[in-house]
């Protein structure tokens, strides 16, 4: 087991009441939250039903407004995206009531070392300092029509049958989610002048990842961060977050924050989509910060290729003024490696590639 592994149980019904924070939540001086609110980030609100309706005007501005914000940091809203807010209105509920369970139930569907699915408490299994002050659930989404109810199953076997109903209405969200995905990616195959059929046949039978996010409340939340600065390795992540705040995002060497609209879904390009773009459109550092009197949640969907797709550019990404930056792989591996070999962080990517080339010298 590395060294890195330790056991160490996150029972945020005892340490919030507790007048220090263990020295593993500290963060260093550098990556603390900052002292003053950050300003807001510019994020564009793209208007997915102008988009739907065909309408050329609305689906040329939207895919100019995708396109900058793509370039610069990769973080756009969606709004009038006929998603039922009732819908996720429930999840909400669902996830307050998973959440405010005594430690050793949820401890039920506890994640696995090196396994990217269950319940995880702080990642204490994983690392040893700089822990996230926060709690999730994560579980597997597949858009294949042969696991059309993997969620709902996902519930039942792991947390038995009274958890069976949230079972099935992750299940619809994560379904919501998936053409929400899909309608995105035809958008910003669009706006990458690929064509708006590309990226969305590539998902059609994505594998994609729906997580949980709780952050308890802090005794002392200018020492602590809910989720630590970090790029996704996913392709494209839609968060739903409640009214409370707490994104922040990392543009122009300083912090933003992100205000809460629960009208809306955050969406951020993750390094998956930043390889498939050959680097055009970026993922962007972020992070989730806490605070001392509300706990916050956030419903998480991480869109992920299908295990056997390669991840390669369309040929019309690649030209002499932008040649090949990243080399083909699948999600598989990019997976195993955020797992198993390394923390999700800003250079994710570049030290995936980096692994990735050595080992294949190494197995040639």
């Amino acid at each position: 087991m590395p060294s890195e592994h330790r056991s160490f149980s996150f029972d945020a019904s005892i340490l919030q009441h507790q007048p220090h924070i263990p020295p593993q939540f500290i963060w260093p001086d550098d990556e603390k939250p900052c002292p003053e609110p950050p300003p807001r980030l510019d994020v564009p609100p793209i208007d997915l039903g102008g988009v739907l309706s065909g309408d050329p005007e609305a689906v040329s501005n939207a895919a100019r407004l995708v396109d900058q914000a793509c370039r610069k940091h990769g973080f756009f809203l969606v709004v009038n995206h006929d998603i039922d807010m009732k819908l996720v209105e429930e999840v909400h509920r669902g996830t307050d009531f998973f959440f405010g369970m005594p430690l050793e139930k949820k401890e039920r569907a506890l994640r696995k070392i090196g396994d990217h699915c269950g319940y995880a408490s702080s990642f204490t299994n994983r690392f040893s300092s700089k822990l996230p002050w926060k709690e999730t659930l994560s579980f597997r989404y597949s858009a294949d029509r042969h696991l059309s109810n993997i969620v709902e199953c996902y519930f039942s076997d792991v947390m038995g049958e009274d958890y069976a109903a949230f079972g099935k209405v992750c299940q619809r969200y994560c379904e919501a989610m998936n053409t929400l995905c899909l309608n995105l990616m035809e958008l910003l195959g669009t706006s990458l002048g690929v064509g708006g059929g590309y990226f969305r046949d590539l998902f059609e039978g994505n594998d994609s990842i729906m997580r949980l996010n709780y952050y308890p409340t802090c005794q002392k939340p200018d020492l602590a961060l809910g989720t630590g600065p970090h790029c996704d390795p996913t392709t494209l992540t839609i968060l739903h977050q409640d009214d409370v705040g707490g994104l922040e995002v990392y543009v122009d060497e300083k912090w933003h924050s992100i205000t809460p609209n629960p009208q809306a879904f955050v969406v951020n390009i993750g390094d998956t989509f930043m390889a498939l773009s050959n680097g055009i459109y970026k993922g962007c550092l972020h992070r989730a910060v806490v605070n001392s009197t509300t706990p916050r949640k956030s419903l998480a969907f991480f869109l992920c290729p299908r295990m056997d797709k390669i991840v390669s550019p369309p040929k019309e990404l690649v030209s002499e003024g932008n040649p090949r930056i990243y080399p083909d792989f699948t999600w598989p591996v990019l997976l195993e490696f955020t797992q198993k070999h390394y923390r999700s962080d800003m250079k994710t990517l570049e030290a995936f590639v980096n692994w990735l080339r050595q080992n294949r010298i190494h197995s040639s």
